[in-house]
């Protein structure tokens, strides 16, 4: 089993640290590879052996590490998941890719279409869009082909979304290879911060990769505010 970190553990929910290459629920055809539901129900029961439940209320997807929230009753799940849709969750993701974007900040926008092999594509549709606002800066620029680092905060939540989203500008993510991204130790996405209002006291996340080879991230202007 996996060993997971616990940022948090609230009476009606959990927050984990995920690690990269583990998938969210159990994958058909692969029993032996346990799920992040599975592990993170064993960290927690590690603590409080009365738990036999947990409830995912969002995802990641499996090449992508950070911040992910387990309900621990039915009733805390079914008040996150309007939470999520209603975009009252402030997500901020972090990546790495190499070369020079079509821009280096704004908004990404466009419906998504299935591609092959379980890839998306972002349209020039609008019908119903994924919408990504980011900005970026170099990082790493001594190098023959410098890094930029991404802030990324996605006001909807389409699969792939904001892998699709780096491609679309010209630069895929460091490690993403099923969109054309350069070979690397790992993908280079991580959801670094969340922050949300439950039963009327803030909430306020943050939790740096575990995996791979980030710039120091808190000596970053781009994100001095999560810093702060």
């Amino acid at each position: 089993m996996t060993p997971l970190t616990i940022i948090h553990n609230h009476s009606d929910w959990i927050i984990v640290n995920k690690p990269v290459g583990i998938s969210m629920q159990q994958e058909q055809g692969l029993p032996n590879e346990p799920s992040l539901l599975q592990c993170a129900l064993a960290a927690i029961q590690a603590i409080d052996p009365s738990i036999n439940k947990l409830w995912p209320v969002h995802r990641l997807d499996k090449a992508t590490s950070g911040l992910v929230i387990f309900a621990k009753n039915a009733k805390a799940a079914a008040d996150f998941t309007p939470m999520f849709s209603q975009q009252d969750v402030t997500k901020h993701y972090i990546a790495l890719a190499l070369g020079k974007p079509k821009k280096k900040q704004g908004w990404i926008k466009g419906d998504m279409e299935k591609g092959r092999n379980g890839s998306w594509l972002l349209a020039r549709t609008q019908t119903n869009p994924a919408i990504t606002q980011f900005e970026s800066c170099a990082v790493e620029v001594e190098k023959k082909e410098a890094k930029r680092l991404y802030l990324i905060k996605p006001k909807t939540g389409k699969t792939h979304q904001i892998r699709v989203a780096l491609k679309s500008i010209g630069c895929p993510i460091l490690g993403d290879t099923r969109y054309k991204g350069a070979t690397a130790d790992r993908c280079y996405l991580h959801a670094l911060a969340l922050t949300f209002n439950w039963q009327g006291e803030v909430f306020d996340f943050k939790a740096e990769p575990e995996q791979g080879h980030w710039p120091t991230l808190a000596s970053q202007e781009l994100l001095a505010d999560l810093y702060s």
